[in-house]
Parts: C-alpha cells; sequence; structure tokens
C-alpha cells in the first residue's frame, strides 16, 4: 500500500485539510461520503415518518447490518456484539452485571482510562470488592521486542493473581505508552486458574487500527467505539462479549432494546431480557450515526488490508519515533518502534513549558497533538492518512519549541 492511496481517505476529510492532525487517539476525522450517508439516513427516516409502522423496518435493517459489520471484524457471531454510545458503556455495562461477592478482587492494569478504572472502583465500593494493580507501564520494548513484552506481561499477571480474582481489566494497545498487549495469550493464561477470571479488555485504540479478532475472540468483554481509529462519528460502538457472559451477566441499565417483548414488563415473567447481547443494550440510539460508520468502514476497506493499513500506519509511526529519538531533548517512551500508530514522548524543553503549554503552541502553528498525565508525556498519532512530511514538520516544530530563544 502506497500513501499516494492513502491520502484519497485523507483528500474526503474536511478537517485533514488545514491542519497537520496527530490526534486519532482521542477522534478520528470524519470523511465527507460519513456525513452524506448520516444525512441521507436522517433524510429517509424522516420520509418515512420518524414514529411509524414504515420505518420499522428501515430501522431494523440499519441495526442488523451494522451489527453484522462489527461482529465480522471481531470474528464473532452478530449474537455476541452489543451497539453502544462509546467504549466506557461498552465496558461498564456488563462489567456491573457480573456475577460477583463480597471479597472478589478486581486486577486492574495500570495504564487504563481514567473513565474505566473510576468504574471498577466504584463497583468495588459498592460489593465490597477488592481491588488489585497489574503492573504493565513498565513494559516499553517496541514492536521488535514484543515477544520480551508478551513474556513480562503474563509472568506480571502470574505474580499478580490472586485466589479470588474474578475480573482482570487490561486494554489491547495501551492508550499512554502505545503498547501491545498479548490479550489471547492473557486470556489462555486466565482458564488456567481456578476462578477463571472474566477479562475485560478496552479496545479503544485497537480497533481500526491493528487486527482485533483473535484478541476480541479471547476477551470475555472487548469494548470499542466508532469515532477514534475507524474515523466514524462520535457516539457509536460495540462490544464483543463472550458466551459466558451472555449466559451469566444479568443486564444493569435496563431499557426497552433490553426486552425479548418490548411491549410489555411483566413482573411474573422468569426471563423478560433477551438471551443474546441485546440483553445490554438499553433504549433510543441515533440510527443514522450506523449510516455514517459503516461508510467510513468501506473507505478505509477501499485503503487495503488491515494488515496493509498496518504496514502502513508502523511505517509512519517508526519514522516519527526515529526522527524523536535523534532529536535532541526528546525522549520516545517505547524502546523500540512502536507496534501501532500511537507515539508517546517526554520533552526536555529548555524554556521550561509544560507539556500542555507545548500543546498549545503547537496548536497555534496548526499542528495537533496532546499531553498526558500518566506518566507525563505528550502523545502524536499516525494514521493511514498520514503525510510523511507532516512528520517532519511536527519535529521540526518541537525543536524550535525546545529553543531558549523561543
Amino acid at each position: 500500500m502506497t500513501h499516494a492511496n492513502s491520502n484519497t481517505l485523507r483528500n474526503l476529510c474536511p478537517a485533514l485539510q488545514n491542519k497537520h492532525y496527530f490526534n486519532y487517539g482521542g477522534q478520528g476525522p470524519l470523511p465527507t461520503p460519513s456525513l452524506e450517508a448520516m444525512t441521507t439516513s436522517w433524510q429517509r427516516i424522516q420520509e418515512l415518518g420518524p414514529f411509524t409502522t414504515d420505518v420499522w423496518p428501515y430501522i431494523s435493517a440499519e441495526t442488523n447490518k451494522t451489527r453484522a459489520s462489527l461482529s465480522r471484524m471481531c470474528g464473532v457471531a452478530p449474537h455476541r456484539l452489543a451497539l453502544t454510545e462509546n467504549v466506557t458503556s461498552g465496558c461498564v455495562l456488563p462489567l456491573w452485571g457480573l456475577p460477583l461477592k463480597a471479597g472478589d478482587r478486581l486486577l486492574i492494569g495500570d495504564c487504563e482510562h481514567p473513565g474505566v478504572v473510576a468504574a471498577c472502583h466504584e463497583l468495588a465500593r459498592r460489593e465490597q470488592l477488592e481491588v488489585d494493580n497489574l503492573p504493565v507501564q513498565q513494559f516499553r520494548q517496541g514492536r521488535e521486542a514484543q515477544h520480551e513484552t508478551d513474556a513480562g506481561v503474563l509472568q506480571a499477571l502470574e505474580d499478580s493473581l490472586r485466589p479470588r480474582t474474578k475480573v482482570v481489566v487490561l486494554s489491547h494497545l495501551l492508550w499512554n505508552t502505545g503498547q501491545l498487549m498479548p490479550i489471547p495469550e492473557v486470556a489462555d493464561h486466565l482458564r488456567q486458574h481456578a476462578q477463571q477470571p472474566f477479562l475485560l479488555v478496552d479496545a479503544a485504540q485497537s480497533m481500526g487500527q491493528i487486527p482485533v479478532e483473535a484478541a476480541a475472540q479471547a476477551a470475555d468483554i472487548y469494548a470499542f467505539t466508532g469515532h477514534k481509529w475507524i474515523c466514524g462519528p462520535e457516539g457509536l460502538g460495540g462490544v464483543a462479549l463472550s458466551e459466558r457472559i451472555l449466559n451469566e451477566a444479568s443486564p444493569t441499565l435496563i431499557g426497552w432494546r433490553s426486552l425479548r417483548d418490548e411491549t410489555r414488563a411483566d413482573i411474573n415473567d422468569p426471563e423478560p431480557f433477551h438471551h443474546d447481547s441485546r440483553r445490554f443494550e438499553i433504549a433510543t440510539s441515533c440510527v443514522p450515526l450506523m449510516a455514517g460508520l459503516r461508510q467510513s468502514l468501506r473507505l478505509f476497506a477501499n485503503e487495503g488490508h488491515e494488515q496493509e493499513r498496518l504496514q502502513t500506519i508502523q511505517s509512519l509511526s517508526g519514522e516519527l519515533w526515529r526522527q524523536l529519538k535523534e532529536l535532541s531533548g526528546a525522549t520516545p517512551l517505547l524502546k523500540g518502534e512502536p507496534p501501532a500508530g500511537l507515539v508517546s514522548f517526554q520533552l526536555n524543553d529548555a524554556s521550561g513549558r509544560s507539556p500542555d503549554e507545548v500543546v498549545k503552541i503547537l496548536g497555534s502553528k496548526g499542528i495537533w497533538i496532546r499531553n498526558l498525565e500518566e506518566p507525563i508525556c505528550l502523545r502524536a498519532c499516525t494514521h493511514i492518512t498520514t503525510k510523511p512530511n507532516e512528520i517532519s514538520r511536527l519535529v521540526d516544530a518541537l525543536e524550535q519549541r525546545m529553543s531558549p530563544d523561543h
């Protein structure tokens, strides 16, 4: 795959025409055809009537097509894929439905997003659970030494598991360091534990970047969004659920979409909820977003196979990593080239500027990255739409900012 091909998608994104954008890990730009697909869907719903017998077949078809598309990406059957609004809801709704007892333990990676961590802590408070730490931030080998990371993570997991560990929370691709976690191997290890802990995986940074099928099939809860690396609209994502979750977890936030018969809620009905992933869906959602997300998926498919797209991302992130490594005063967090598009680094700014000040200065120049707090660093993301010369522009701007004269 060539960068010229990826420029086709780039030219369809208005947000990329007037800036150098490196914040795909926060939110990706929306291509114009995806916006147009949403507009068309909205118009069709209004033509049919937003609450008429004519509109329901259309809404059902949109939902089924979207569920099928996302389930194919995860390599699971459609009945195991629930549609969600974002990663956090995809993580939290099934998590809070797990069969946990006072004294059970949650094992949480030390690079998890605060939204998920806070939900785990509140669940622990309410249910009298214990929380343990899984140290993975220390693994910063990079892509070429992935086997060392894998071995280190599995050893840290073994050292951190307790007899009553019931849930392990670990991202597929760490949102701060950019290191890849061996999710299928972690799942295999947990199956050997007496409790066979549930594995919850935050896939915010993996879906749309790296092949996810093996990890999504191995995890019990694999939650992702469409608005980051897929470049879809915000407000729509999904979660792949294991058969064990469908059999053992209860719905938490409940609405008419959770019910097998949405027209009634009978107190005498022993099984009112869907037996599949829909038990974790709630109520009215924005249907036109589905058309937009599927259009973005089609545009990505036109850019090549997922492995080809990953190779493009890796070549760009590797180039950024190398230029940062050669830049005096800059230190990439990873010791080797990143496994995907997240490139985190620390600066020794001669002027004493904080990372958030550096972000604002770069933004004033039309270059957009972000700062993180744990660990304190800056993060730039490369995607298939990134141009090689943009990397040089970013590094040149960083070099200028570190000069004591600026």
